[in-house]
């Protein structure tokens, strides 16, 4: 960090080390953070952006369990894997690390030291389950069984991904071992447990000042403020396991620390292996932001366990200031799933044909930031042709190729001060205010939008100042004042995109023989001076065919979509199946809050799926806060009609 100026550190929620990122792990932490990283500097901002992969935990047994490898072998492996998809995502970490590194272990155990010296470390015995087939206590991820709260099977130990409540092993519904099947039965373990209770006023008081100062987005205020309503209480920081941080205390020589406990601990331990001066960015409150990215179901271990972690130390860490979190990313109407072959992956993406830029663009457009989001091929094509290659590749190429044809690349003398070039420096610094702000409170996908917005005004000035043959001969004073400020919009536009789309930018400042510039507050059209030469004109983007829809679906669809395309030409049947037209009879008649089974769902039934359950939780947060009966009635009456929409949706498929 440097004195007398703004220092901003950014993580992002560190990639588990078991399998391939999809698309959702990638907008969710990665690919936001590396946005706000690049605009950050380009402000000028002294900025350090950490990420790595976590290594440790059961999940790390199971897959190296399956692999038939060891856990070091398993995370090597997929640490490069990761390593790969992220350059090529043109993700530009400060540092990549990972936790299974000595400084990690270091860090870990002082933290852990300093809690239990100042009161806040309980050892109790903890009621586990215990696999008499293979002789061990089963950590939360090797038992699997029917959730406790809303009975859908295939809830964790830890936690249901149904319906998002966390759980306690023990409290699972018919479990089983999935390491061979068995049913385990009940024993004791002694744990040590982390009194959150005792941390709850001190977190409380952070929490309240941290939104306040940071703006965290609203479903980070929303999950952490349930969590504090719900009061704090002793949390596991101890595990049966092999793999893991070491406990330092007497008796706990076969145990590690629960990933979640040192997990987040990964971000000093991986700034430590960056810098030996890492205490100066961690234990800096004074001098330094920290910006976090993440998805929602990462939320409570940033906000409550690892703040309360530090502030339970006893010294000055740098803590949270702005957390910025998404929604889900779901893939063609349904959930990514790596054993069905469901959505597109990380090795995918760079084995599609299509451009990096292309995928940053589509992914950061339609990030799902207050709703879930559906990732749709048809969507991603159109995106390309539309308004990467229509909009702003249509604008940079027509000026740089113009200035090519008619002045020999020479920036020609012009002024700014007429009438529709001073209306545009005026428009242009509106929609920059936008941008400036919009990143400034992280709001990535707004932003993006208005760097089209303002590609889109440069079109237009384009149009309305007739720049054509004519012009060029007719009134070539006129045409140079065009081309002159046509040009400043070009450079400006390079930097806008840049923390989006890096290559892009590079591409646009190779052909405008001009280096990088800041992103100011405002822009006077006159950065580029007459006289200057630029390069040679290029395409941006390529057209891509929309018949390729079909074939991308059909290769990211999953087993089943591929079995049914090997299929094309058998008869359907005669009837739709009896679940199906029972389906279709009761939706018929009544709406509904999903789809049902048997019927194929849409993007668009999956769409309003998903704006039902924001909705329901809107009626939810509405009652609990005691608005007007006008309020809540509104706000039933939209959920209704989203439900009857979607039931006539299920009736006619």
């Amino acid at each position: 960090p440097k004195p007398n100026e703004r220092n901003i550190l950014i993580t992002s929620a560190l990639p588990y080390v078991n399998n391939v990122p999809h698309l959702g792990n990638i907008i969710g932490c990665v690919l936001s953070a590396d946005v706000f990283a690049r605009f950050a500097r380009l402000r000028g901002y002294n900025t350090l952006y950490v990420c790595g992969t976590d290594e440790y935990g059961t999940a790390t047994e199971t897959k190296a369990l399956e692999e038939k490898i060891s856990c070091q072998e398993l995370c090597d492996k997929y640490h490069k894997i990761h390593d790969e998809v992220y350059r090529w995502f043109d993700v530009d970490f400060d540092f990549f690390g990972r936790t299974t590194t000595n400084e990690q272990t270091k860090i870990t155990q002082d933290i852990f030291k300093k809690l239990d010296k100042n009161g806040y470390i309980l050892e109790d015995s903890m009621t586990q389950l215990y696999c008499p087939q293979h002789s061990s206590f089963l950590a939360d991820r090797f038992v699997e069984g029917i959730c406790p709260y809303c009975n859908k099977e295939g809830a964790r130990g830890d936690q249901c991904d149904s319906c998002g409540h966390l759980i306690n092993a023990v409290e699972l519904k018919e479990p089983k071992c999935k390491l061979d099947g068995a049913t385990p039965i009940v024993r004791n373990s002694d744990h040590l447990f982390l009194e959150l209770g005792k941390l709850q006023e001190k977190c409380e008081g952070w929490v309240e000042k941290s939104i306040s100062e940071g703006k965290w987005s609203s479903n980070g205020v929303t999950i952490t403020n349930s969590w504090l309503k719900e009061g704090l209480k002793p949390r596991c920081i101890t595990r049966d396991l092999k793999w893991g941080t070491p406990v330092p205390r007497p008796g706990y020589e076969h145990k590690v620390f629960y990933v979640w406990f040192d997990a987040c601990i990964g971000y000093p331990s991986i700034t430590a292996n960056y810098t030996p001066e890492w205490e100066k960015w961690w234990k800096n409150p004074e001098h330094v932001q920290l910006f976090q990215f993440m998805g929602k179901d990462n939320v409570p271990f940033h906000t409550v366990v690892f703040p309360s972690s530090l502030i339970g130390t006893g010294e000055e860490w740098t803590m949270l200031h702005h957390i910025s979190t998404t929604e889900y990313l779901q893939y063609e109407g349904t959930k990514f799933s790596k054993s069905k072959g469901v959505g597109v992956f990380g090795n995918n993406v760079m084995e599609s044909g299509i451009p990096v830029e292309v995928w940053r663009y589509y992914l950061l457009s339609s990030r799902p930031e207050t709703n879930d989001s559906q990732f749709l091929w048809a969507e991603l094509i159109a995106a390309n042709n539309n308004i990467l290659l229509a909009n702003f590749g249509n604008y940079i190429n027509r000026v740089i190729k113009f200035l090519a044809a008619k002045y020999d690349s020479t920036v020609p003398t012009y002024k700014t001060t007429e009438t529709p070039e001073a209306a545009l420096i005026t428009d242009i610094n509106a929609l920059l205010s936008e941008y400036v702000q919009s990143l400034e409170s992280v709001k990535i996908r707004a932003a993006l939008k208005v760097v089209m917005d303002i590609s889109a005004r440069g079109n237009q000035y384009l149009q309305d100042s007739k720049l054509d043959n004519t012009l060029f001969n007719s009134n070539r004073p006129r045409c140079d004042n065009v081309l002159g400020l046509a040009i400043n919009l070009c450079y400006l536009l390079a930097a806008l995109i840049y923390p989006y789309m890096p290559t892009t930018s590079e591409s646009v400042l190779k052909q405008l023989n001009l280096p990088q510039r800041t992103i100011s507050d405002t822009w006077t059209g006159d950065d580029v001076l007459p006289g200057h030469r630029v390069g040679f004109a290029e395409y941006l983007f390529k057209k891509i065919d929309e018949a390729r829809v079909e074939e991308l679906r059909a290769r990211y669809g999953g087993k089943e979509s591929t079995e049914a395309n090997a299929k094309v030409g058998t008869p359907a049947p005669a009837e739709a199946p009896a679940s199906k037209k029972k389906a279709k009879a009761a939706a018929a008649g009544s709406g509904l809050n999903e789809v049902p089974e048997g019927v194929a769902k849409t993007a668009e039934m999956a769409e309003i799926e998903t704006k039902i359950k924001a909705q329901g939780e809107l009626v939810r947060k509405l009652k609990t806060e005691k608005a007007s009966a006008e309020e809540v009635k509104k706000a039933v009456d939209e959920l209704l009609a989203l439900k009857t929409k979607l039931g006539d949706l299920v009736a006619k498929a």
